[in-house]
């Protein structure tokens, strides 16, 4: 805080004895030992609140920073999700819906004209 040398100190002290007096010097010193005591103390105690408060306004930030983040994380999972389902439709619109018309081809009878030109030997072309 501030600085007090020790030559400074005597000539505290000394004019302390002249004022206060010898009898009344003990007491006086007594005294302003404790309330010095005290003072340090509420100083340490509002350093160590200022600090808290530092302290708990860091902790805030950082909350509001990892929840920022974590919020980002959320929605890039769900655009992933919404893109990763979008190309699951479209693969099912190129293969599975070709594939069950191909299926249902299949399940179909023959035309009966190309029934009867299967059954029938084929005939070389006459020029």
């Amino acid at each position: 805080m501030f600085e007090i040398s020790f030559s400074e100190l005597l000539v505290i002290m000394v004019v302390a004895l002249v004022v206060i007096g010898p009898e009344r010097l003990p007491k006086v010193a007594r005294t302003m030992g404790l309330l010095w005591g005290r003072a340090q103390r509420y100083v340490n105690g509002v350093k160590a609140d200022i600090e808290r408060d530092m302290a708990m306004e860091e902790f805030r930030q950082l909350k509001e920073k990892v929840q920022a983040e974590a919020e980002a994380a959320q929605r890039s999972v769900k655009q992933l999700d919404r893109h990763l389902e979008h190309e699951v439709q479209q693969l099912n619109a190129t293969v599975v819906e070709p594939l069950q018309e191909i299926k249902q081809q299949a399940q179909l009878p023959l035309p009966p004209a190309t029934a009867a030109t299967e059954s029938a030997p084929a005939t070389p072309a006459q020029s």
